[in-house]
């Protein structure tokens, strides 16, 4: 219960705070700052983990992988909540069963924390694709217009929604500090796996190289790409009972041994108590995942 009461505090002060609060510097500039225990062993908490991630690569909550899902604080910040959700998920499972419903929730906590990045980055990814076709047309007729190429990425971003619009202001961005507009377009294609972007990066860098009209350049990119994104719309909704039977095969095992558990717990206890218990799980999980690997590579057609 300490862990519960400890974990729900954590996730008020951290997760929850108002992110419309000035700074006690900003309110009051001089005065001194009085901070909390807990709000001292926070910041120190996440100061070491900082520099614990900076010291390596940073993992799955990478710097890269963050910007990729949209998420703008730093990998500190969602490591701490992470850690904050898993002792959490740990405790309500102690509570309920003992120590194997606790090794068993944190499991489920620190996947379903993975999966929900997976899920953000692949909600984002798609829609840029979405809005490609969109920012192109907007590229090309700037640059008809008379616009410079770096103005009317400008323009694009200005016009366009998150998360080109965050997209195309980084390039921007960047630009204006030094940085060289091919590396900054190449960037954006590998953070949002388009490969869509990929061939307007490229289309600019070789323009850049040969010369020529780009705004043409463009507007042939952009009849492929439209093209592309019809027969992607046809895959996704000729492959969608594919996706739905998938999901139910996957989830129907693991809905029907939580509602044993409410349902008849003498029954499931056998499988929580026991040797066998823990083997017929064990290979169960192994089972459950060879077959989500096996579906997911047949529902997911290449074009």
């Amino acid at each position: 219960m300490g862990l519960v009461y400890v974990a729900l505090l954590l996730l008020v002060l951290v997760v929850l705070k108002s992110k419309r609060t000035l700074d006690a510097e900003r309110r009051r500039p001089g005065a001194p700052i009085h901070t909390s225990a807990l709000t001292r062993l926070t910041d120190n908490a996440r100061d070491a983990i900082q520099i614990r991630i900076q010291s390596g690569s940073g993992g799955y909550l990478s710097r890269a992988k963050l910007d990729a899902a949209g998420l703008k604080k730093q990998p500190a910040d969602y490591v701490l909540i992470a850690g904050i959700v898993v002792a959490f998920a740990g405790a309500i499972g102690f509570l309920l069963g003992g120590l194997v419903f606790t090794i068993l929730m944190c499991l489920i906590a620190v996947v379903s924390l993975m999966a929900f990045l997976s899920v953000l980055t692949a909600r984002r990814a798609s829609k840029f694709d979405e809005q490609v076709p969109d920012a192109l047309q907007m590229l090309s007729g700037g640059m008809r217009a008379g616009h410079s190429l770096l103005r009317a990425v400008d323009a694009t971003a200005q016009e366009s929604e998150a998360p080109m619009a965050e997209e195309m202001s980084r390039i921007v961005n960047e630009t204006r500090i030094g940085r060289d507009l091919g590396e900054s377009l190449s960037d954006v294609a590998i953070r949002t796996k388009s490969e869509d972007f990929g061939w307007i990066a490229q289309a600019i860098e070789i323009h850049r190289e040969v010369g020529g009209d780009l705004a043409e350049v463009l507007d042939h990119v952009g009849e492929t790409i439209r093209d592309r994104n019809q027969i992607r719309r046809q895959v996704k909704a000729l492959s969608a009972e594919g996706r739905m039977s998938a999901l139910v095969l996957l989830a129907l095992p693991v809905v029907m041994f939580i509602a044993l558990l409410f349902i008849n717990p003498s029954y499931a206890h056998t499988f929580t108590s026991t040797v066998p218990g823990y083997i017929m799980l064990a290979v169960a999980v192994v089972m459950l995942s060879l077959g989500a690997f096996w579906l997911s590579r047949l529902i997911k057609p290449k074009y």
